[in-house]
């Protein structure tokens, strides 16, 4: 039976991650997601692991390149000024083909912003986050215990793909205390023949890289990567529906925002009228399919974001443009009450388009 306790969001991930079989972490302190290494700082000592506070994010973040080349299973996190100085990092990874997991929980920006949650990051984190075509797997949790079991699978997924898993949090989630079921976890055993473990004279040795100077060589890299990319969309892809049996009117979001629509939702119903929501669990892959089958009964959808705008862009792509597609949205650090999202509910049922 799971051993449940009350933990912060951030406190929670930590943990799962120690349960995944990470033992090296690579990271710098800001708000919100401080609480990852302050807690890692102090359990990693203690299972022989290994807690480095690196002098940059920069830094940060090749350094778990490092630990992953050796085979070792290897996270950081940041917050989102952060992420965007690990971009490069996260290219080099992919153009790499190792695993890792990178933790971003976001606050509000552009710029150094301010350090409420926001959820503005979500191009950065779904387009890739660096130069380059390449993808990350994009895991977005609405509670504290997904922030637990979303990392026990990210590490999973890193190593069955051989690319980054990123968590995609907001400062709401990694911060709020809930009960966390600490699910326990046997980590998965993962071969990894191509790992620097040194020759010991038995082997020829293995050469990591991203920079592949032949064009013909580098064109056949992203080929291949691309072809298992499309394996992560056909087995990885994955939601949440609430209401959406009968819905007329679709509400998509994910985080706290999700939340805050699940809540809308069950208060539009009391009042007859027939909403839904669909909550993306992966951002990338993003579940098109299930909205372009939703377009087949629902007039309106409604993307719920704690940004200007952004997946937005997805959900019309998914739906091909079929059914009106409104934002709701506050941001800067603001969170939209149940209230304003049930009023934005209320407009497309009359027929409004927001």
């Amino acid at each position: 039976m799971a051993n449940t306790i009350l933990m912060k969001g951030n406190e929670a991930l930590a943990e799962a991650a120690i349960a995944a079989g990470c033992r090296h972490y690579f990271g710098y302190p800001i708000t919100p997601q401080t609480e990852i290494g302050a807690y890692l700082a102090k359990r990693m000592p203690e299972i022989g692991g290994v807690f480095l506070q690196a002098e940059s994010e920069i830094a940060a973040i090749h350094m778990v390149y490092g630990a992953s080349c050796a085979g070792k299973r290897a996270m950081t996190s940041s917050s989102s000024p952060g992420i965007s100085l690990k971009s490069e990092g996260l290219s080099y990874l992919a153009g790499s083909d190792l695993p890792a997991l990178v933790v971003n929980v976001q606050r509000a920006g552009p710029g150094l912003g301010g350090i409420q949650p926001a959820q503005a990051d979500y191009f950065q984190a779904t387009r890739g986050g660096g130069h380059g075509d390449f993808r990350n797997i994009v895991l977005a949790p609405a509670s504290a215990q997904e922030m637990y079991s979303l990392t026990l699978r990210g590490f999973d997924l890193a190593d069955r793909y051989n690319m980054t898993a990123m968590i995609l949090a907001d400062g709401t989630i990694g911060q709020m205390m809930e009960q966390v079921a600490l699910e326990s976890a046997e980590p998965t055993r993962v071969e990894k023949p191509w790992a620097l473990t040194g020759t010991r004279g038995e082997r020829e040795k293995h050469v990591i890289t991203s920079l592949y100077l032949a064009p013909e060589e580098l064109e056949e890299k992203n080929l291949s990567r691309f072809a298992r990319y499309k394996l992560v969309e056909e087995r990885e892809t994955d939601f949440d529906s609430y209401c959406m049996e009968d819905a007329e009117i679709c509400l998509v979001a994910y985080g706290i925002a999700a939340r805050v629509s699940r809540s809308a939702v069950a208060m539009a119903r009391e009042k007859g009228i027939r909403a839904g929501l669909i909550r993306p669990i992966t951002l990338w892959p993003f579940p098109s399919e299930t909205l372009l089958q939703a377009a087949s009964h629902v007039r309106q959808f409604l993307s719920v974001e704690l940004s200007m705008g952004q997946m937005i862009q997805d959900i019309e792509l998914a739906i091909r443009c079929s059914r009106p597609v409104s934002l709701v949205s506050r941001v800067g650090g603001m969170i939209p009450a149940p209230e304003e999202v049930l009023a934005a509910i209320e407009r497309a049922a009359k027929g409004e388009t927001l």
